[in-house]
């Protein structure tokens, strides 16, 4: 799994997945743009639907830093619809069924819960800049002050760009 990780300075592979809306959405559509991706467990559970509704707070300020806020785990596009919709989600959810991006990016691994094991998504977010390089990563993250630490990173990439 993890020979496929992408690191810091690499360029990001195009993907093309299944997105919230009835659509797919394509990395390589947003070329010129910074690309925020985060890799959650499951919609609507307390972790990742506090997170979500956090990217959402900050939307405003993603647009104005020209970056793009990407979610995706590995949950059906009926069940991002269902999210998006109660959450009133303003960026699209990808679905990652077949976790071929969740393991590229090397967030698929065997997880423990109660003692039980079994393979998940850990929450990780990815900041990608214009020219789809992966500038920074955040692994295991803990949702709460995650989105501003993001943010912050956002205005220090835009900043240093100019």
């Amino acid at each position: 799994m993890s020979d496929h990780q992408i690191t810091i300075g690499q360029v990001v592979p195009d993907f093309t997945l299944p997105a919230s809306g009835g659509e797919s959405i394509s990395l390589s559509s947003f070329k010129g743009k910074n690309v925020v991706i985060y890799f959650y467990p499951k919609d609507a559970t307390p972790g990742c639907t506090q997170e979500a509704c956090d990217f959402r707070d900050q939307s405003a300020i993603f647009a104005e830093l020209n970056t793009v806020v990407l979610g995706i785990s590995g949950d059906k596009v009926s069940s991002h619809d269902k999210f998006a919709a109660k959450h009133t989600l303003t960026f699209p959810l990808l679905s990652d069924e077949e976790h071929v991006v969740s393991e590229q990016f090397g967030v698929w691994q065997l997880k423990k819960m109660y003692g039980r094991e079994y393979e998940g998504i850990v929450r990780s977010t990815f900041l990608i800049d214009e020219a789809g390089v992966l500038v920074k990563e955040w692994r295991k993250v803990s949702v709460k002050g995650h989105v501003e630490e993001v943010v912050k990173a956002v205005k220090e990439l835009n900043h240093s760009n100019k």
